[in-house]
């Protein structure tokens, strides 16, 4: 008997309806590059939807640049990419996009050297660039240095906060023998829509990278972190609109030394996307590279981020979930999440071992689903119990 093959995405950027998971889902053509990572995502005002991301051989070469693709309002297509930055002796990555006040839209992005002789690690290079489009990610135009210290790094995207001031989450990434052992997080602060800018360090943040700003009140910050020790994600606190933040302290969330995604909903509540692991013995301040980036997740949060009762895991991957055959899992990583003017919740990761970007549209409500239910097991729980107490 031969049985017919459920279909996989295809990279020519169609959007499918997956009916299982009740989403929309494409794999972003990935052009004529070997590899794709860490993409972000922007909705203009006409309803378009940008996707960018790092491409060439591998992360770290003097071959990789920023490209960028469209999803015109309405298409049930995403276009093929076009290239951003060509620089050919700088690893050029980690693109965030951002609507600035002159009409176009900003691509912010690292560059570091390339690899040195007995050196695999050359963060410690980067500088952050700026290029703009102003025809809606068409075209774009000559790269300008905004942070010319070196060992600047970037990920998420500048936030504007309610009081009009801008704050960028950044690391310093430094030299060492093991590489990325100091990695503290700093924000570049500007109060005049980028024309100058101050640097803001958070406390004790060795380790702690990609930090996704939420304004959760008006001057009320909250920063959200990978950790390189790849145990839990990290927050830090602001009460004074990002003058000073709180030493980093873990979450409930694992992470496992990947990149995360977090933002606030229009519903108020926080949503974060993430790999839901980490490495099975942790230890503070030792670094540690797992390699399982699988599955991905988004959870939400009602309290601020001090409990997720909600999670969905929004791509399972091939499912290995044991000790010790995890690694069959290939790497979903990197994930971006944003939400739309509509209210519709926009996902896009690295795919399969980075060989394209996969996009995921979806609801709040896909992520909590239909039902809510809690269990108090502070009394006895026997089977009578169970069920009798559910709200």
């Amino acid at each position: 008997m031969e049985y017919r093959h459920i279909g996989e995405l295809t990279p020519d950027g169609t959007v499918y309806v997956n009916d299982d998971m009740g989403t929309l889902e494409a794999m972003v053509p990935p052009g004529k590059y070997a590899t794709a990572h860490a993409p972000a995502l922007l909705e203009l005002e006409n309803g378009d939807m940008l996707c960018a991301w790092f491409a060439g051989s591998f992360e770290g070469s003097k071959d990789i640049s920023i490209v960028c693709a469209r999803k015109e309002n309405g298409s049930d297509h995403w276009e093929e990419p076009v290239a951003v930055s060509y620089d050919t002796e700088r690893s050029e990555q980690n693109p965030s996009l951002f609507p600035g006040p002159d009409g176009a839209v900003w691509c912010m992005y690292t560059a570091q050297l390339d690899r040195m002789e007995g050196k695999d690690n050359m963060q410690f290079t980067s500088i952050i660039r700026r290029q703009r489009s102003f025809d809606g990610g068409k075209t774009w135009g000559e790269a300008d240095v905004i942070f010319p210290q070196e060992g600047s790094f970037c990920r998420q995207p500048i936030q504007v906060l309610s009081n009009g001031r801008w704050i960028f989450g950044n690391w310093i990434c430094t030299d060492s023998v093991n590489g990325l052992e100091g990695d503290p997080t700093a924000f570049r602060i500007s109060d005049d829509q980028g024309k100058s800018w101050k640097l803001v360090e958070m406390p004790e943040s060795n380790g702690a990278v990609h930090a996704n700003v939420v304004e959760l009140e008006p001057g009320k910050l909250i920063a959200l972190m990978r950790s390189r020790f790849a145990d839990f994600v990290y927050i830090s606190h602001s009460e004074d609109n990002g003058d000073t933040w709180t030493k980093p302290e873990p979450t409930v969330l694992p992470n496992n030394n990947s990149s995360i995604s977090a933002l606030k909903l229009q519903s108020g509540r926080l949503a974060i996307a993430y790999n839901p692991t980490h490495v099975p013995n942790p230890q503070y301040g030792k670094v540690a590279w797992p390699g399982l980036r699988c599955p991905v997740a988004v959870a939400l949060s009602e309290d601020g981020g001090k409990t997720f009762p909600m999670v969905r895991l929004m791509e399972r991957g091939e499912g290995f979930s044991g000790e010790e055959n995890t690694t069959n899992n290939k790497q979903y990583e990197y994930p971006y999440l944003m939400q739309g003017k509509d209210g519709r919740l926009h996902l896009a990761y690295a795919y399969k071992n980075r060989i394209g970007i996969k996009y995921v549209s979806f609801t709040e409500e896909d992520v909590m689903g239909s039902k809510r239910e809690t269990v108090d097991c502070t009394i006895d729980c026997g089977p009578e119990q169970i069920g009798a107490d559910r709200v």
